[in-house]
């Protein structure tokens, strides 16, 4: 069957139609603090709008059809697609006049990974800072959507298991619910959004400044307003204390969420995926807590301002705040940690390859993935003694069907294959060892910080051009669950049947 262009290219309209307006909302924000560059944002909008106004109408008769094919090519194209024309705010107003730099900053965001080229953050025009935000906002929501509605419609990397614990999508094709699905989930988002500007603004942020790290936090980001991140507000542990509960939640599958809203609680009592979730996030931070207590001095490693109220209680915050940073791939930093032993360096640079829960706005391999391989490790010594005896993989009290763990195993082989090879990549525009294991864990991952001479405290403003964009792909990879845009790069997909 020959592919329905039309529709791909009306998804893609619509799209820009969203993205032009998110860009207006930014001019607002501009015209409100008379940062100078409201026109400029106001043309960068009109322009998106009008380019999406006109696709949509020229691709207005089109079959109103769409296959896995066309899914594939609109979630992947979808994300390329919003990346330049996100683009578009930084260089009209000149705040990142390279195109290659305003790409990586607008990919960085939209695949909430908060990786950066600027060295001075302070100085740009509010604005400005609103739309960087908001493309970790829009990404996050994205990715909501995509995780709980479209991706196990498609089959990708295991997530297949969410089509039946989400409270709408089912079957083969699209269904008439995940509408329903993704304003609950949207609204949850907003909500949460909203509740974690409020307490911010409560505990001493600007408002300015509490909704951009709202925006942030809650699609796992990690863009900030500040050149020193969250360690700004080091002597402000209730800032602190409120972005960790809100990482936390934003790594939870939002459906967990949805069951709490609705009063499901037992649902999310017997969760496996959140259950370990848990008890990995708080293990870890207890673990760097006492490293950092008994062997590592935060004040030195601290960006800005001293630590208060004891050692003790800086060490378990900047344990918890940086333990769910990375697990979470939001990448907020309080201290620069690769000060904080070599152990805790390996420690935190192997968390970047955990990643959040499915259904999340977190990066990473996901925690789901991670426990069905151990499981299916697990029953693989059972097997060994017991050939002919039938012993499934259980999550959540069911049976999991062999094709899903086939999967995320091919998943899991396929993420560390293109982990090694992006460092190679890496490797090649002569940056050294941990840099180049740092850039492509954390690229891969949508984590943000990496190792080396890109890492907590540093950005990617030293990276040479084709390494932001290998970065860029990497990160486009890792936020698509890798299939989506490698089966794009096989011959047979484009072949018609």
């Amino acid at each position: 069957m020959k592919l329905n262009y039309k529709i791909i290219f009306h998804f893609l309209g619509l799209l820009l139609l969203f993205n032009g307006g998110f860009i207006l909302i930014a001019t607002l924000i501009s015209l409100i603090y008379k940062d100078g560059v409201t026109l400029e944002l106001l043309l960068s909008g009109f322009t998106v709008l009008l380019v999406g106004i006109f696709v949509m109408y020229n691709t207005r008769n089109h079959r109103k059809e769409m296959n896995k094919r066309e899914g594939y090519i609109v979630v992947t194209f979808g994300w390329i697609v919003m990346s330049l024309s996100g683009s578009l705010p930084y260089m009209v107003t000149e705040t990142i006049p390279s195109f290659t730099n305003a790409f990586f900053e607008t990919m960085s965001g939209y695949t909430t990974t908060g990786a950066s080229i600027l060295n001075d953050i302070e100085i740009i025009p509010k604005g400005v800072l609103f739309w960087r935000s908001m493309t970790h906002w829009i990404g996050g929501m994205g990715i909501i959507v995509l995780a709980i509605a479209i991706l196990p419609l498609l089959g990708i990397g295991g997530m297949q298991l969410f089509a039946a614990e989400a409270p709408g999508p089912g079957g083969d094709k699209l269904h008439p619910r995940i509408t329903d699905t993704a304003k609950r989930l949207w609204l949850i988002y907003f909500g949460y959004t909203a509740a974690e500007t409020i307490l911010l603004q409560i505990a001493g942020m600007s408002f300015f400044d509490a909704i951009n790290h709202a925006l942030s936090t809650l699609s796992t980001g990690g863009f900030s307003t500040k050149n020193d991140s969250i360690a700004y507000w080091n002597d402000n542990p209730a800032i602190q204390y409120i972005i960790i509960s809100f990482m936390f939640l934003a790594g939870t599958n939002f459906v967990l969420s949805y069951f709490a809203f609705k009063g499901k609680v037992q649902k999310i009592i017997r969760d496996d995926e959140f259950k370990l979730y848990f008890r990995l996030t708080f293990i870890f931070a207890i673990i760097v807590a006492m490293v950092v207590y008994f062997k590592a001095d935060v004040s030195q490693s601290s960006i800005a301002h001293p630590m208060v109220l004891g050692e003790f209680e800086s060490a378990i915050r900047h344990g918890f705040f940086q333990v769910l940073a990375i697990v979470t791939t939001t990448g907020f930093v309080t201290a620069d940690y690769t000060m904080w032993t070599p152990f805790l360096t390996v420690f935190f640079f192997g968390l970047m390859f955990l990643g959040g829960s499915a259904g999340s706005t977190s990066g990473g391999i996901k925690v789901v993935r991670h426990l069905l391989l151990i499981k299916n490790g697990f029953l693989e010594f059972r097997r060994a003694l017991h050939p002919n005896a039938i012993l499934p993989v259980r999550y959540n009290q069911k049976s999991v069907s062999g094709d899903i763990v086939f999967n995320i195993l091919g998943f899991f082989i396929s993420y560390m294959l293109l982990f090694i090879f992006g460092a190679l990549v890496f490797s090649m525009f002569q940056i050294d060892f941990t840099s180049a294991i740092g850039l492509s864990a954390s690229s891969l991952g949508n984590v943000g910080p990496a190792l080396g001479e890109f890492g907590p405290v540093n950005n990617y403003a030293a990276l040479p051009p084709l390494g932001k964009w290998w970065a860029s792909f990497l990160m486009l990879l890792g936020r698509l669950e890798l299939f989506t845009v490698l089966i794009l790069l096989t011959p047979f997909f484009w072949r018609n049947r």
